[in-house]
């Protein structure tokens, strides 16, 4: 493939990627690739800044943990850019290349041979008392409705496709996409579930009931969480592990299947099964 054009977003507070960066340079010299930097870094390595859409990127690259590949991918998904991550994190379910299989990574990405997956975001509408216009967010990994005040209990109820479906007295409920049920919904007693499939799942917070349990539904379904009249505090909204916003006593968060996909460059033949098993139960 001629004039690839990697965007390349490292987070260099990592100590690793500061001491490998100018090695993963010397790598886009080697197999002909022009790099594509933050304007920070574009400026101080003399490289070509990253300028959205006028970039024309091939792919993108995140140099970190998963937190690095999901900041990383929000914004490329608005310019349907392929991406892929190394991971010099822990686990790195997202950035599943390792440093050490990077320049492999480079061949496999100018010799064309690699594949595209189309991985389901999830998109949020919330629509505050006495404003008209809903507050918009997209999520990769899952919307998070979680207590802000650590003392109360939270009283949810989650409709779906505008039906009373459950009532929850828990620390928060998480809504995530397949892609997303390695991470916080696992930890939360979630399932894990195959990333290519069209669900989303549904996964309580330290539910104060033995009978609560998650749940796997069609991700064509339309979700909606409102708080229960004896809640007595208000909740916060996140995306991948970001604010987005409160949720007050009268407000009504709806969740739904993103119109854009995210397009997962793979250039590895390891299936998922290999990665869980290498990820999840690498101590056994």
């Amino acid at each position: 493939m001629e004039n690839i054009r990697l965007g390349i977003f490292p987070n260099m507070n990592i100590a690793k990627v500061r001491i490998h960066f100018d090695a993963i340079l010397e790598l886009c010299r080697k197999y002909k690739i022009t790099p594509v930097l933050p304007e920070p870094l574009a400026n101080m390595f003399r490289q070509e800044h990253f300028a959205g859409r006028n970039s024309q990127l091939t792919a993108a690259v995140s140099l970190g943990g998963d937190g690095t590949f999901l900041r990383m991918a929000r914004d490329m998904v608005k310019y349907n850019v392929p991406v892929f991550g190394v991971n010099f994190g822990h686990l790195g379910f997202l950035a599943e290349i390792e440093y050490d299989t990077l320049q492999q990574a480079f061949q496999l990405l100018t010799d064309g041979r690699y594949s595209i997956e189309k991985r389901c975001l999830l998109a949020s509408q919330t629509f505050a008392e006495g404003k008209k216009t809903p507050q918009t967010e997209l999520a990769i990994n899952e919307f998070v409705a979680a207590r802000s005040d650590l003392s109360t209990t939270n009283h949810i109820e989650l409709y779906i496709n505008g039906k009373p479906s459950a009532r929850y007295a828990a620390d928060g409920l998480i809504v995530a996409t397949a892609t997303g049920s390695t991470a916080y919904s696992l930890s939360a007693g979630g399932p894990l579930v195959q990333p290519g499939m069209d669900v989303m799942i549904i996964t309580p917070i330290c539910a104060h009931s033995l009978a609560t349990r998650p749940l796997v539904i069609p991700a064509t379904e339309e979700v909606e969480i409102r708080l229960l009249p004896r809640n007595t505090s208000p909740m916060a909204l996140s995306a991948d592990g970001m604010r987005v916003c409160e949720i007050g006593q009268r407000d009504v968060v709806k969740i739904t299947k993103n119109r854009q996909f995210l397009r997962l460059m793979r250039l590895t033949d390891k299936s998922y099964y290999e990665t869980w098993q290498e990820k999840l139960i690498h101590d056994l």
